[in-house]
């Protein structure tokens, strides 16, 4: 079974036919939200608001291994993650969908691993292609079929937020090779990694990063909102044409 966790800006899913809803429970405390069951184009789906559905989780008070543990305690095999970015690769534009196939994890505090030691063995997972290739091309062979134009490949630099970044602090991430900026991108990548279950990033450029193009003097959260409403449909058809491939 495929799970959509949903980023800011998806909520719910238009052509998510709803069969139940479930709270689950886990070891790791409550998720973000209740698990929405429901199928699209015939094939089963769990959908997960990460953000809860009013929006009132930041990204470092989420609860990613809850909600990573739920979704396999279900059944899920594989997970398409939605998340904002801001473009710090100047061939992005506001508006564009990245499928990121490297990372960067600059967060900190946060719980990122489910082998914590204690009474159970300490366990190495391999991390060096952090997102499951044979997913991201399901997405990019989607992307060609529906007409969305979507970039193949890219650096999402994970950052603790809530706060939006300085302009000194992108250009340190592009002189890393980080090409888009996100909050949420770790721990949830390498928890799916910990747990077996494929896992690939659909990335919406909500923002030029702090520093660059309009955002060369401040970020306007205003232009974000629409951003987001528009980009939501593309992310929508591509998700819906990813499962029909499936069917």
């Amino acid at each position: 079974m495929l799970a959509i966790i949903g980023g800011s800006g998806l909520t719910r899913l238009s052509t998510l036919a709803v069969a139940r809803r479930e709270v689950v429970r886990t070891p790791y405390g409550e998720p973000s939200s209740a698990l929405v069951f429901g199928q699209i184009a015939g094939r089963d789906v769990v959908f997960l608001a990460r953000h809860g559905y009013g929006h009132t989780i930041p990204p470092h008070r989420v609860n990613y291994r809850a909600n990573l543990w739920a979704l396999k305690k279900s059944g899920v095999a594989s997970i398409l993650a939605v998340a904002s970015v801001g473009a710090i690769a100047a061939e992005y534009e506001v508006g564009d969908l990245v499928l990121p196939h490297q990372l960067i994890d600059y967060t900190s505090g946060r719980e990122n691993t489910f082998f914590d030691g204690g009474d159970r063995q300490v366990v190495h997972v391999d991390f060096t292609r952090p997102y499951t290739e044979q997913l991201r091309e399901r997405c990019v062979a989607a992307a060609r079929l529906t007409g969305i134009p979507v970039h193949d490949g890219g650096v999402y630099a994970a950052v603790c937020g809530p706060r939006l970044e300085t302009a000194a602090e992108i250009d340190r991430l592009a002189r890393d090779g980080a090409t888009v900026v996100g909050m949420t991108g770790m721990p949830e990548t390498v928890l799916a990694r910990e747990l077996g279950v494929a896992y690939a990033t659909i990335a919406v450029v909500v923002n030029h990063a702090a520093g660059r193009g309009d955002s060369a003097l401040a970020i306007s959260m205003e232009s974000i909102v629409g951003v987001l409403e528009t980009a939501m449909d593309e992310v929508r058809l591509l998700i819906d044409q990813v499962l029909k491939e499936a069917s």
